[in-house]
């Protein structure tokens, strides 16, 4: 059994290229909090990680999924680490989001995903899904989002928003992290939509994966997150939401086979507007 480290800083996945094994880096808005607001401590307790649609970047963590509607986002690369056959990948998330859900008139449908990339260039394998949505419908697995790899288990297997104009201010009295974008940049705690807008979040959500490769690989781990505009607003960037993430693992197989070995306390994670970032980053074809 091992333990997924994530470290220093990437140089790479700008723009969609195999990774070398390498260490973790940020796109856009990324930090680490313990519990805040309706986000609680995640199930192994301590903190948790997180990206957000606030202050994000153009386009890097678009999976071209709303005809060319999304707009800015963030992208959070793990360091490259290794797993054999057998072995089981885990951890938690929690997907949180003050903007609209996706309604027969359109609105303003965010989502969010992780997937697992091989170094050597191979397909992505996707993870997990949440997208925001209304009227009582499941927000993860994301709503006419790719499916996820055979091996991956969810707990609970499907997970409707908590209705509610989220509170969740990891960046700070005067840079809320959702909630209608003001001048400045900050954000009111507002819900697009109202109280049955689609805001809410989902609580900590279980996922397991199994590696079923022949032979060890070498992988990195993408968390993304994303707002979407609508055609008649095409540059919206307002109503955030956001991802967060915890107790990163991998494990012997075999039920039973050895306790899970956790992560580090904390991920050393970039903390916003990286510079210079060119293009739009395009997830492979799963």
């Amino acid at each position: 059994m091992k333990k997924l480290i994530c470290s220093a800083a990437l140089a790479a996945l700008a723009c969609g290229f195999a990774a070398p094994a390498s260490a973790d880096q940020c796109f856009g808005t990324c930090g680490t909090l313990g519990a805040n607001g309706v986000v609680t401590a995640p199930p192994t307790g301590g903190s948790y990680q997180y990206v957000s649609t606030y202050k994000g970047a153009n386009g890097v963590a678009s999976l071209d999924l709303a005809n060319g509607l999304e707009t800015t986002g963030s992208l959070y690369v793990s360091d490259s680490f290794s797993a054999s056959p057998g072995e089981i990948l885990q951890f938690y998330f929690n997907y949180v989001t003050s903007d609209g859900g996706r309604t027969s008139t359109g609105s303003y449908p965010d989502y969010a995903w992780v997937a697992l990339r091989p170094t050597n260039g191979g397909d992505d394998i996707l993870l997990f899904t949440a997208r925001t949505i209304t009227g009582g419908g499941d927000t993860v697995p994301g709503f006419n989002m790719p499916a996820l790899a055979d091996g991956v288990t969810l707990s609970p297997s499907t997970t409707p928003i908590i209705p509610g104009a989220p509170t969740w201010s990891p960046l700070g009295v005067n840079g809320v992290l959702l909630g209608q974008q003001g001048s400045d940049g900050s954000s009111s705690g507002a819900c697009w939509g109202g109280v049955n807008g689609g805001c809410g979040y989902t609580g900590w959500i279980s996922m397991e994966y199994s590696f079923t490769i022949a032979n060890p690989e070498m992988y990195t781990l993408v968390f993304g997150v994303t707002n979407v505009a609508t055609l008649a607003v095409p540059d919206d960037t307002g109503y955030q939401s956001g991802l967060a993430f915890a107790g990163v693992t991998v494990r012997e197989g075999g039920g039973g086979g050895g306790a899970t070995v956790p992560e580090p306390a904390t991920m050393l994670l970039f903390g916003a507007g990286l510079l210079g970032l060119a293009g739009v980053y395009q997830r492979r074809k799963n």
